[in-house]
């Protein structure tokens, strides 16, 4: 293990010298339109979020990977598009499949970018996420359906095909965080995963996960999933409902997101699979809240639905929400992140989520970072660490995590 460890920190020095030559060298490139400043590292736009304001006001470890060819989603590109995306054995640990990271769409700020260069930001990316793990084998990325938004971003459907690539030649996976779109209903949403499934179900970065049925089926996560009624999810998750998925080739695993108390049983209504917390905040929601992470497993395992704890970093959102300074975790020089992932681990889930890789407009990124400042924004950075402080971090919990399921498993198996 030590020798891992050595190693391992080794190829992480490495990459983070790569990735900084590669920063400093794309500094001198801008896509055409310069509405927003490139901040840091492979970058990100200082944007304001897509998130509903009034939220402010408010055993194994079954996961198992489907790898298939030929894939429904044919890899017809432009002409353009000819770069090679071939498997290169790099000396990278194995992913770690149970740590999950969520991007945001609106933090793709490479999509106006010539393609040469979005594929060397992208893959920045993926390294720089791998790189330090064992960390987090799956990325979670938002979406909308073809041709819609967020009001800060831009339509992110274009670009699932390049992600899928390049998360595909370092052994990543990828997974859906449906965003609550105008419109959102049983009726899209059974579209919108029919969509998802028929175009990119069958490419080998599509993560599915074994259900507790024992069936390896895609996983998806719902933001604001409580906006719909419980009866109206019933209807496509319940095998009673009228237009149920359940057992049919669209099937999946869906995780609703737990806000207030209530959604616990609200999710178990509606036909939920499991629940996630998103939020960085400890303190901010009941959901979020380190202290209730226990009652909420025991109730998931008592339903046999799967927890999914998010941890972060710290949060700060005043850039774009003066008004809202009293939900600023102090990232306390790392400390914070590793009282979350500490609390995480605790509770002994199937799966621990990362919010997030790269949403600097509500600090909440671990990705690299360096002094900068951009018109009037100055950027936040990680002094007086090393500016990939919070990658080591995640790297150094993600063995741990992988340890303590060892030992869960074991004294299962002793029963």
């Amino acid at each position: 293990m030590a020798r891992f460890r050595r190693k391992s920190c080794v190829t992480l020095t490495a990459l983070a010298l790569l990735i900084f030559v590669i920063t400093v060298i794309l500094k001198t490139l801008t896509p055409d339109d310069t509405s927003a400043v490139d901040a840091f590292g492979v970058g990100l736009f200082a944007v304001k979020s897509q998130r509903e304001e009034d939220h402010l006001l408010r055993n194994r470890v079954n996961v198992e990977i489907r790898t298939r060819a030929p894939h429904v989603m044919t890899r017809k590109v432009p002409e353009e598009k000819e770069l090679s995306f071939q498997s290169e054995d790099h000396a990278f640990p194995p992913p770690n499949y149970n740590m999950h990271v969520f991007l945001p769409s609106h933090c793709f700020f490479f999509i106006h970018y010539p393609y040469p260069f979005k594929i060397i930001l992208l893959e920045g990316t993926v390294l720089i996420i791998i790189s330090i793990s064992v960390c987090s084998g799956v990325l979670a990325v938002s979406w909308y359906p073809a041709g819609m938004k967020d009001d800060n971003g831009e339509p992110v459907d274009d670009i699932i095909p390049l992600i899928l690539e390049v998360a595909d030649k370092y052994k990543v996976k990828v997974v859906f965080h449906i965003e609550p779109y105008k419109g959102r209903d049983e009726n899209s949403m059974l579209e919108n995963i029919k969509y998802i499934v028929d175009k990119y179900g069958e490419h080998p970065a599509f993560f599915r996960y074994r259900s507790p049925s024992g069936k390896l089926l895609p996983l998806f996560y719902i933001y604001d999933s409580y906006l719909q009624n419980p009866d109206i999810w019933a209807q496509m998750l319940k095998t009673t409902g009228k237009k149920s998925i359940r057992n049919t080739p669209y099937d999946g695993v869906f995780i609703g997101l737990l806000v207030e108390e209530k959604h616990k049983k609200e999710m178990l209504a509606a036909g939920f699979d499991g629940i996630y917390t998103y939020f960085a905040t400890n303190g901010f929601s009941y959901g979020s809240s380190y202290h209730n992470w226990k009652s909420i497993k025991d109730f998931c395992d008592r339903n046999n639905l799967i927890f999914i704890p998010s941890v972060g970093p710290g949060y700060i959102d005043t850039s774009i929400r003066p008004w809202n300074s009293q939900n600023t975790r102090n990232r306390l020089n790392g400390k914070y992140y590793e009282t979350s992932l500490s609390a995480a681990v605790a509770t002994m889930p199937q799966v621990i989520s990362i919010t997030s890789f790269n949403e600097w407009h509500e600090g909440t990124q671990i990705e690299t970072a360096i002094p900068k400042t951009g018109g009037q924004t100055a950027y936040l950075d990680y002094l007086p660490h090393k500016p990939a402080v919070y990658l080591e971090i995640t790297h150094r919990w993600a063995i741990k995590f992988s340890e303590e399921q060892e030992k869960w498993l074991e004294r299962q198996d002793q029963l």
